[in-house]
């Protein structure tokens, strides 16, 4: 598929997730973040203003990689490179759910004989619920 080819509405889908007390606790590891929030439940049955989570929650940059997966996987074959992506979290995730990111390309626009990309992409849970948006930008470089 030619970078040109791809127009706004076209539609990514990614890998389910579902995050395990496990896959949690390994990425704390591997991050070097131990917050509570995702580690200890007496800790996270506690009230946090109006929020209570009832249980540990997953962190929200797995939702980042998550995404940027999807993201590389239908890029790197298609000579296409990540440039940037924002996210922000819009409901917690814990163990035992499943998510599922997808991305819409938004727009396309040719600068430089290289075409660029804006994606609008969402990660839902099995209930439909959108858990994390944010926006990608993408380049497809002269030489694909």
């Amino acid at each position: 598929m030619a970078a040109f080819s791809i127009a706004p509405g076209h539609q990514i889908g990614g890998t389910p997730f579902s995050p395990t007390r496990e896959s949690i606790r390994d990425f704390c590891e591997a991050s070097l973040d131990f917050n509570p929030l995702h580690l200890d439940d007496d800790y996270m049955k506690g009230d946090f203003g109006r929020t209570n989570f009832g249980g540990i929650i997953m962190h929200g940059m797995n939702n980042f990689g998550l995404i940027t997966t999807m993201l590389t996987d239908w890029l790197y074959p298609l000579g296409g490179i990540q440039r940037r992506l924002e996210t922000r979290w819009k409901s917690p995730v814990k163990p035992g759910d499943t998510i599922t990111p997808t991305a819409v390309v938004a727009a396309a626009q040719e600068s430089q004989g290289s075409w660029w990309l804006t994606l609008d992409v969402q990660v839902h849970n099995q209930r439909g619920e959108v858990v994390a948006v944010g926006e990608a930008m993408v380049e497809f470089p002269a030489a694909v």
